[in-house]
């Protein structure tokens, strides 16, 4: 059986990259959250934020090392899966992954090791700014890594020269159009996940009755944390969908399935997108409020997949399901959010059982709301590699045979689905044992010498 080199690399890229965004989605908030944490430590003298600390920051290091593994699969693809977008498109994104290594990665790298390692040996307020370099390492990578996709997605401020991109104007470039939008609603999204995350390991000490104070401290700052990002994050994806409608029509038409150009047109709340045959199966309408929520308007007009050349338009099952998956998770964490902060109100947040449950069991929905997103994102902006301008399937490399994609993409298979329950295993551990077991074990090994030394053990042995 023949497989499309060009789909094999396009699944092969999505396995790696879905994978790979795990950890971003919760190391960039971990690493602010640390860095909040030490800096009430640093402020109030108080020893549980130490424990917290120091729980955070080891849990942080793993997902860290892993986010760093899988991370480096992506740039080495572009080489062997797609040289020609690499060609085509270097001038440009190269720099930008560039000064991402430079002012990101090595500030991460760099200050991690006294933030891990550097309790006892240097002051608290040079562990604080570890801890504050760390972040704002993760927070340039976000920075980078979210300009370079934004420009393959609103590209600007290049020329084209022999069919390369030739950079004209940095500004342009790196802010490009949909650059704002995307880097304030993908950080945010960060920030929620790690929230969640927080909130649950919370939820869950508290379940099963360990370190409870901690955990306290712990759920209280999450869910402060959360009622304010969620909705936040809600009204920027209105603006990024209002950008997305300017810029990128093809793809809004997608997410909604709206085939027909049209005025006032209804929201598609679930339907069975037809592809062949450009109509809706099933499909679930509230009139008008489409039209509301794309234009804010209840006359707008919202363009069809049907203005576009049929080779020019995304699949459309996949953003369509993808984008309700995303708002169905923000809708659930807005309901949590506005629970606990009823039940915080009543002075009953950490002792409602039920609650507790529920915040465990969304550990998780930040990640999905993220890799969902990420569907939406990419799956849209298809065919295109660089919106509009180089296709997906003349980004491939020449040379490449279905073989040898399906080996790598094996490869790759096999690869993640060792590192990633391996690295899972190390963290429920860790969460298991609890930032007072965590940071009493972390206590005597930093002391830098055993509790009974060699000379006094030797002599006792004799003595006996």
């Amino acid at each position: 059986m023949h497989f499309d080199p060009v789909l094999l690399s396009r699944i092969q890229f999505a396995w790696v990259i879905a994978w790979h965004i795990l950890m971003p989605a919760f190391t960039v908030g971990a690493a602010s959250f640390i860095a909040v944490v030490e800096g009430m430590s640093l402020a109030t003298g108080r020893r549980v934020y130490v424990r917290i600390s120091t729980f955070w920051t080891k849990i942080f290091a793993i997902a860290f090392g892993m986010g760093v593994v899988t991370g480096l699969i992506m740039p080495f693809q572009l080489g062997t899966n797609w040289s020609r977008y690499a060609s085509a498109a270097g001038n440009v994104l190269s720099p930008l992954f560039a000064y991402e290594g430079l002012t990101a990665f090595f500030l991460e790298a760099g200050f991690l090791g006294v933030l891990l390692f550097g309790r006892k040996l240097v002051p608290p307020w040079a562990h604080f700014f570890a801890a504050l370099m760390v972040a704002v390492g993760t927070l340039f990578s976000t920075f980078w890594i979210l300009s370079a996709n934004s420009w393959m997605q609103t590209p600007a401020g290049y020329e084209i020269v022999n069919g390369q991109f030739i950079p004209k104007d940095w500004i342009e470039v790196i802010f490009n159009p949909s650059f704002p939008y995307r880097l304030a609603h993908t950080t945010v999204a960060f920030f929620t996940t790690t929230g969640f995350v927080v909130l649950g390991v919370g939820a869950y000490l508290l379940r099963r009755n360990r370190s409870p104070q901690e955990a306290r401290v712990m759920m209280s700052m999450a869910l402060w944390l959360l009622t304010f990002l969620v909705p936040l994050q809600m009204v920027i994806g209105d603006m990024h969908g209002l950008n997305t409608r300017k810029y990128q029509p093809a793809k809004l038409a997608a997410i909604e399935s709206r085939w027909d150009t049209a005025k006032g047109v209804p929201l598609t709340v679930f339907a069975i997108p037809d592809d062949k045959a450009e109509q809706n199966k099933f499909a679930i309408e509230i009139p008008w409020l489409g039209s509301l929520i794309l234009t804010h308007s209840l006359q707008g007009e919202v363009k069809g997949l049907k203005d576009f050349p049929a080779d020019q338009r995304p699949p459309v099952a996949i953003p369509f399901f993808a984008f309700r998956a995303m708002v169905g998770c923000a809708g659930l964490m807005l309901a949590l959010v506005l629970l606990g902060g009823w039940l915080r109100w009543r002075g009953q947040l950490y002792n409602t059982r039920l609650y507790l449950l529920a915040c465990q069991c969304a550990t998780p929905i930040g990640f999905i709301a993220v890799v969902a997103g990420w569907f939406v994102t990419e799956v849209g902006r298809q065919p295109w590699t660089v919106y509009g301008l180089l296709r997906t399937a003349a980004s491939v490399t020449p040379s490449l045979t279905s073989q040898d994609v399906t080996l790598s993409l094996l490869a790759y298979m096999a690869a993640y689905l060792l590192i990633y329950p391996s690295g899972l295993i190390l963290l429920f551990r860790l969460v298991r044992k609890g930032p007072l077991e965590i940071s009493e074990s972390v206590a005597t090994i930093e002391a830098g010498r055993s509790a009974a030394p060699i000379l006094a053990s030797a002599i006792n042995v004799v003595e006996k």
